[in-house]
C-alpha cells in the first residue's frame, strides 16, 4: 500500500476521536506511543531479531489481546513502564498519558496500526507516512501546531543550497518535528557513498537539536527513529538523545557545529507560563543575559540569530528563516545586522512570499551566512538578494508551494561554485530580474543598515483570505502595542 493510502487510513479515525474531545495533536501523540511500540515488537521478531529490551509485562501482543476497561488499564501500565527505560524510548514516553479515554476508540487505533507490517516498509516510506501525519496536524490552524512545521519544499530547497557534507555536524536550535535535520539526512544519503564508519557517524554523531514543547519534542524523536537516527535504548546511563527538550536560548552552546539550519518560532518576545497566587496562569517575559550575545534584547528573533552565530564553528554555515523585522528594525536589530556583516560572510537573502507558512500573514526571509575568524575588517563584501516575494502569493490548499517553484533560486545560488554567481537583474535589459547584488558599502551606508531591500515594481495580487488579512492586522497591532509599551517605559525613566 502506498504511503499516502496508509496515512489517510490511519488519519481517518481522527475525525471520530474529535467527537470525544481528542485534538489532532493529541491523536498524533497517541499514534507515536503506539507506533513506536509496534515497530519495536516487529524488530524483535524474525528475520530482524533486534533484541530491543522491553520492561517485564510490556508486549504488543498483550496490548492487542485486551478490550474495554482492561485495555485502558493495561495501556496506562505500559506507558508508565516505558517511561522508566532509557535512550530515545524513555524520552518519547516520559510523562506519557493515555488521552483516548474511550476504550473502543483506543482499540480501533491499535487495530489500524496492527494491520500494517511496518518493518517490511522501506525506511523512506515509513518516514513519509509520519511526515504526512505531521503535516495534517499542522494544517489544523486552530491548534497552533503549524508553528512547529516548516513547509517541506522550502526546507528541501534550503538544504539543496547549503549542501551539507558527510562527516559534518548539523544542528537546529528550534527543531520542531525535525524537518531540517531529516532533509539534511536525506541529502547526505543521496549525494554520498557511505562506508560503515560514515553510516555510524550519520546515525549517532551528525544531528543535534533542541525543542521546547514536549509533544513536539516527542514527535521529533519519533521522526528521527523512523529515519534510523539515534539509540532506541541503551545501557549507557549518561546517554543523551540527539534532541534535547529545553529553551535553547537560556545558555551558551556547549558544542559548536559545522552547519545550523533553523526556522525559529515567530513572535517578537520570549515568555514562559507561570502560576500566579490565585492558581491561574500568567505569561512572563524572559530576559536572556548571555555574555556571548552582542546586545541585550527581549526580541526572540534577534536572540536566536545571535545564538545561532554562537553555535557555529569558524567557517560553519547557517541558513535561518527570519521575519522581515530582523532585516530593518533599529536598536538591537541594527547592532545584530552590523555584527553579522562584520563577523560573517552574510552572502545571500531569499525574500519569501506570503501564504507558505501555517502561521498566516507571515512575511519572512532566509538569511545564509558563513562564520569567519575574528579580524578588524568586515567579512561581508556583498549580499545577493533573491526576491521570490514580489508578484508571488501561495496558499496552503489551492496553490501550495512546490520545490520546483524555488528552482530558479537554487540555480542562481550556485551551491557548487558560488564564484559563478551572477545577477539576473539588469537595469536596462532585465529590470524584472529577481536576483541582484548589493555591496557592503551600500548596505552599511543605508539607514539602520537596512537589509530589507526591494527593487521590483510589479503589483502584487493580494488574494489573501480574510483569515490571513485578520492575522496580519493582529500582528501589526501587537507590534504597535509593544512599541507603545517601550515608549511608556522610556518616558517613565525620564520622569524619575
Amino acid at each position: 500500500m502506498a504511503e499516502n493510502q496508509i496515512s489517510s487510513k490511519i488519519w481517518n479515525i481522527a475525525g471520530v476521536l474529535r467527537d470525544d474531545g481528542i485534538s489532532n495533536q493529541d491523536y498524533l501523540e497517541q499514534l507515536t506511543f503506539l507506533l513506536f511500540l509496534k515497530m519495536v515488537d516487529e524488530s524483535n521478531k524474525p528475520p530482524h531479531n533486534s533484541n530491543i529490551p522491553l520492561p517485564d509485562g510490556v508486549s504488543w501482543s498483550l496490548l492487542t489481546s485486551k478490550t474495554g476497561a482492561e485495555l485502558a488499564d493495561y495501556y496506562k501500565q505500559v506507558l508508565d513502564k516505558l517511561s522508566h527505560t532509557s535512550g530515545m524510548m524513555r524520552e518519547i514516553y516520559q510523562d506519557a498519558l493515555n488521552k483516548i479515554n474511550n476504550p473502543s476508540n483506543l482499540k480501533r487505533v491499535i487495530g489500524l496500526i496492527d494491520n500494517e507490517n511496518w518493518s517490511s516498509m522501506a525506511q523512506d516510506v515509513k518516514g513519509e507516512v509520519y511526515e504526512s501525519l505531521l503535516q495534517k496536524v499542522a494544517e489544523d490552524t486552530k491548534s497552533g501546531a503549524g508553528q512547529y512545521f516548516t513547509p517541506r519544499p522550502l526546507i528541501e530547497a534550503i538544504v539543496e543550497c547549503v549542501a551539507p557534507m558527510k562527516g559534518k555536524t548539523i544542528a537546529d536550535p528550534a527543531c520542531g518535528s525535525g524537518g531540517f535535520l531529516l532533509a539534511a539526512h536525506d541529502y547526505i544519503l543521496g549525494h554520498n557513498e557511505l562506508n560503515s564508519d560514515d553510516n555510524k557517524f550519520l546515525r549517532f554523531n551528525t544531528f543535534f537539536g533542541t525543542e521546547l514543547v514536549r509533544s513536539t519534542y516527542r514527535q521529533c524523536l519519533m521522526n528521527l527513529f523512523l529515519h534510523n537516527i539515534g539509540n532506541i535504548i541503551t545501557d549507557d546511563p549518561n546517554y543523551q538523545p540527539p534532541i534535547k527538550q529545553e529553551d535553547s536560548l537560556m545558555n551558551a552552546p556547549t558544542q559548536l557545529y559545522d552547519c545550523v539550519l533553523a526556522n525559529p518560532p515567530f513572535g517578537s518576545k520570549s515568555s514562559m507560563t507561570v502560576t500566579n497566587q490565585g492558581g491561574g496562569e500568567d505569561r512572563e517575559d524572559i530576559d536572556y543575559n548571555r555574555q556571548d550575545f552582542w546586545t541585550e534584547t527581549k526580541n526572540k528573533q534577534f536572540n536566536f540569530v545571535m545564538h545561532i552565530h554562537s553555535m557555529l564553528k569558524v567557517n560553519g554555515e547557517a541558513a535561518v528563516v527570519v521575519p522581515d523585522n530582523v532585516l530593518f528594525e533599529g536598536g538591537a536589530g541594527e547592532i545584530v545586522r552590523k555584527k553579522l556583516l562584520d563577523t560573517c560572510d552574510l552572502h545571500t537573502i531569499l525574500r519569501l512570499p506570503t501564504g507558505i507558512f501555517y502561521k498566516q500573514g507571515v512575511q519572512a526571509n532566509v538569511i545564509f551566512f558563513k562564520k569567519r575568524e575574528a579580524r578588524e575588517q568586515p567579512w561581508t563584501k556583498q549580499v545577493w538578494i533573491y526576491d521570490f516575494r514580489t508578484g508571488n502569493h501561495f496558499t496552503l490548499k489551492k496553490n501550495p508551494l512546490k520545490f520546483g517553484d524555488l528552482q530558479e533560486f537554487i540555480d542562481c545560488y550556485k551551491a557548487n561554485d558560488r564564484t559563478k554567481t551572477a545577477q539576473t537583474f539588469d537595469e536596462q535589459n532585465n529590470p524584472e530580474g529577481r536576483f541582484r547584488v548589493y555591496s557592503y558599502d551600500e548596505i552599511i551606508g543605508s539607514d539602520k543598515t537596512n537589509l530589507d531591500i526591494r527593487w521590483l515594481k510589479t503589483e502584487e495580487d493580494d488574494d489573501s483570505t480574510i483569515e490571513e488579512l485578520m492575522s496580519g492586522l493582529q500582528d501589526e497591532a501587537a507590534t504597535i502595542n509593544e512599541s507603545v509599551q517601550k515608549l511608556n517605559e522610556l518616558l517613565k525613566g525620564t520622569l524619575l
